[in-house]
């Protein structure tokens, strides 16, 4: 009597066990397809990644020289990003982020950066704490009813100034339509040439240069280039002096290719240039054979255009073009006419576009007259 009671106990235990069983394992299916169980795992493995990688939570941001760097093991320690020539811009002057790789339109692989490290600056811009659209020159359109002293007053800038940028006098008449280069501060506007040194155009224009390479986000004293379109602030036009554009260099005609298709969506305007417009992505290309001077993509010293290039060729002219999305060429770079050196950008919120109300490129000529001032508003321009 005694085993078939035990047997019989055992076998119900036997049960009992197994219907427990059957219900945990019920129980843990149901959590797996519950979508809650999975975002907190993810969460604590990513916290958990982030502790491990600094030695508290309260340096998770790793402030470093002004700087915030973005959770990535690689630039924990800036020993990595000082290293020489990595991922570095003009002169080394600031780590650059990594790039990715992207096939472009013409089926070549362009860089496309993503961010990795973000300045206090670019962080003020990305808030609305920046200050930098107040160094922007402007471009203004007279209007009915304009004067000298009512356009200077409307910008919060003397009349000296808006005569100085625009190679006016105190008694020239402007008319309705005229295009006028408005700086952002009272001052003088100059245009690098060759032999030109910083210490040399301050004393031009009694100005300081410390101040001068400040306000123009210059690395050094050393960091102008040919062609380079600098804010003198404070600075005082001498009585005698030369037009800010000078296109004293006769051109034939072939010598400058258009540096895109397009439209033409505004004439002549701040200081030589004229706009094409097209789709954002359309190619670029170098009007003509040269060195690359400036290849900014940091939206750096940009003066409203954004991201753009400069190229010095061989008779002394300088071109400019502004307003760029991806950039294919860097300082030092020799380019051959017709190379692609950039993609059109200008969209309105788009990361480089500057100052731009759609998508186009600036062109500008220094040292000669522009190609396309010839051009009526909405011409063409093709290849074809």
């Amino acid at each position: 009597m005694v085993k078939i009671f035990n047997k019989v106990f055992i076998r119900i235990k036997a049960i009992w066990l197994s219907v427990k069983d059957a219900r945990k394992r019920a129980d843990l299916r149901g959590l797996f397809q519950n979508p809650l169980f999975y975002f907190g795992l993810v969460s604590v493995v990513l916290f958990s990644a982030m502790y491990a990688s600094c030695d508290s939570l309260a340096n998770t941001g790793n402030m470093v020289n002004s700087h915030i760097v973005f959770f990535n093991p690689f630039f924990n320690k800036f020993n990595n990003v000082n290293a020489d020539n990595l991922f570095s811009s003009q002169a080394n002057a600031v780590p650059l982020e990594t790039p990715d790789l992207k096939i472009m339109q013409d089926n070549t692989i362009g860089g496309v950066a993503t961010p990795s490290i973000v300045s206090g600056k670019v962080l003020g811009d990305v808030f609305g704490g920046s200050n930098q659209d107040k160094k922007d020159i402007a471009d203004y359109v007279v209007q009915p009813g304009d004067t000298l002293k009512s356009v200077a007053d409307a910008n919060n800038i003397s009349v000296n100034t808006l005569i100085w940028a625009n190679d006016l006098t105190s008694s020239s008449a402007i008319k309705v339509g005229q295009n006028l280069t408005i700086l952002p501060i009272d001052g003088v506007l100059h245009i690098i040439k060759s032999g030109d040194t910083m210490s040399a155009i301050a004393s031009k224009y009694k100005a300081n240069s410390d101040n001068i390479i400040s306000y123009n986000d210059l690395i050094n004293q050393d960091d102008i280039y040919i062609g380079d379109i600098l804010i003198v602030p404070g600075g005082v036009m001498p009585k005698k002096s030369s037009p800010i554009i000078n296109n004293q260099i006769p051109l034939a005609d072939s010598f400058f290719i258009f540096p895109t298709e397009g439209y033409i969506g505004q004439g002549l305007h701040y200081l030589n240039a004229i706009d094409i417009g097209n789709k954002c992505g359309t190619p670029i290309y170098a009007a003509a054979a040269g060195v690359v001077q400036r290849a900014v993509g940091n939206g750096q010293y940009n003066s409203g255009m954004g991201n753009h290039i400069t190229i010095l060729h061989s008779n002394g002219t300088v071109t400019y073009y502004g307003h760029l999305m991806t950039l294919f060429v860097k300082s030092g770079d020799k380019v051959y006419t017709g190379q692609n050196i950039a993609l059109m950008g200008g969209q309105p919120g788009m990361a480089g576009a500057g100052k731009s109300t759609g998508c186009h490129v600036h062109f500008q000529v220094m040292g000669a007259r522009n190609p396309l001032a010839s051009y009526p508003l909405n011409s063409k321009i093709s290849y074809k």
